[in-house]
């Protein structure tokens, strides 16, 4: 299916592995020029040998840490042409309530809100001018259904959440659309690590299995594609179910 964004360019952040890489490769595949992002300059490598195999258009690579203001504004300068942005960014540790406290905030808002906030502020005045921009940030089922212990990043990414949804109605009009992506227990090497938790996450799934990376990142190619252009605003979640809500 030719879903028309082949010679687009796209930045994906946290590309070097995980639903990062997925996404990544999966927008190569349709002839997107993409470029990874990573802190680590050895696993961006590797990651673009891998894609560069099956690509058919151009992989390139940035090492930056987002975490970082200097290093997202250098990413923004960089690559002013982008067409398409993917946000992604680890998530904070799970801890009691009680242990919460400013500076863990702060962080926290940092990696999952300011930093996705200053790549989108930066990307949208180019795409609004281009008439096209597909945006997707990779943010938490917890944004639709509280998580114990998770407060720190569902805090931060509901921040985010908020922000999307009232610029993503302001740009809508210049065929930019902004939207947001929920996983929830995809089989990652991450969650493949957790052994007997992640068999207690998958257990709780309708579908009853756990998501493959390759589904999740159909799902946001899709959002990036020229026919997505009237979804606008919106919070996908890719679970199997796991989201037990109506609306």
């Amino acid at each position: 299916m030719d879903i028309g964004i082949a010679g687009r360019r796209a930045l994906i952040c946290g590309a070097s592995a995980g639903l990062g890489f997925a996404c990544a490769k999966a927008l190569a595949a349709e002839g997107v020029h993409v470029t990874l992002v990573s802190r680590s300059e050895e696993r961006l490598q590797h990651a673009a040998q891998l894609l560069s195999v099956h690509a058919t258009a151009s992989v390139d690579w940035k090492v930056a840490d987002l975490s970082i203001a200097e290093d997202r504004h250098a990413l923004v300068e960089s690559f002013p042409q982008t067409d398409i942005l993917i946000t992604n960014a680890g998530g904070p540790p799970a801890l009691p309530y009680a242990e919460l406290d400013l500076a863990r905030w702060h962080k926290a808002l940092e990696q999952n809100f300011l930093s996705a906030f200053d790549l989108i502020h930066g990307f949208l005045p180019g795409m609004t001018e281009r008439r096209f921009g597909r945006i997707v940030n990779i943010t938490s089922a917890s944004v639709k259904t509280p998580v114990v212990n998770l407060e720190l990043s569902t805090g931060a990414r509901m921040a985010l959440t908020g922000y999307v949804a009232g610029v993503s109605r302001q740009v809508a009009k210049f065929n930019v659309a902004i939207n947001n992506l929920l996983p929830g227990t995809i089989l990652t090497d991450r969650v493949r690590e957790l052994g007997a938790v992640a068999e207690r996450m998958i257990a709780d799934v309708p579908a009853e299995r756990a998501g493959t990376p390759e589904e999740f990142a159909a799902a946001c190619a899709f959002l990036c594609s020229d026919a997505a252009g009237f979804i606008v605003g919106q919070n996908l979640c890719v679970d199997g179910g796991l989201v037990r809500s109506t609306v």
